[in-house]
């Protein structure tokens, strides 16, 4: 298959990059429609832009792989993965363009939007919290507060919220559940 071992490393992690990042820019883009946030709204733009980038750097791994004439319509599969993931994440950036805009949404969506039982919360981790060092699985927050963490910011970068990540002070956590839950997730996260 690949001649360099390497590369082929480099093309999982970044299909897995552009994986995650696509399905976060929807978690974020719903959120600012829901929250009628315009700070997360620009952070799908500016994940778009990052996707951009990803999907050219895959594009230029998988190109200079080097494969046979063979190999060549697996490699082709992997260029139109990183493609569909592109298009997710184009969709999510025109849903957050309407928030940037201040286009309200159709009158059907408004009504469920309001009608939805859940919410989206965004709560900063004190350095004296005491899930810092924790790992999200550890920190039990859905079987705490019925909110379940939808992204995390760390400084510039986006975390998709998998087990085994350990919460650090600073980190922003974006959840989304029933409201009643949204109190306890807030004092969860503060104490």
């Amino acid at each position: 298959m690949v001649k360099n071992k390497k590369t082929f490393g480099r093309i999982v992690e970044n299909l897995v990059e552009l994986k995650d990042t696509s399905e976060m820019m929807l978690d974020l883009a719903y959120s600012s429609l829901l929250l009628k946030s315009k700070s997360l709204a620009e952070e799908v733009q500016f994940l778009e832009e990052h996707m951009d980038d990803l999907h050219t750097e895959l594009e230029l791994l998988v190109l200079s792989c080097g494969f046979n004439s063979k190999e060549s319509k697996d490699f082709l599969g992997l260029i139109r993965l990183g493609l569909f993931t592109e298009t997710i994440a184009d969709a999510a950036a025109q849903i957050a363009e309407l928030v940037l805009r201040g286009i309200e949404p159709h009158p059907v969506l408004k009504m469920a939007i309001e009608e939805a039982e859940k919410s989206v919360v965004r709560v900063t981790v004190p350095k004296k919290s005491k899930l810092i060092g924790q790992t999200i699985k550890k920190a039990n927050i859905p079987e705490e507060t019925g909110m379940w963490i939808l992204a995390i910011r760390r400084g510039n970068r986006w975390i998709r919220p998998r087990p085994k990540v350990i919460i650090e002070a600073k980190d922003t956590l974006i959840a989304s559940g029933y409201a009643d839950g949204e109190k306890d997730f807030i004092k969860l996260i503060k104490d």
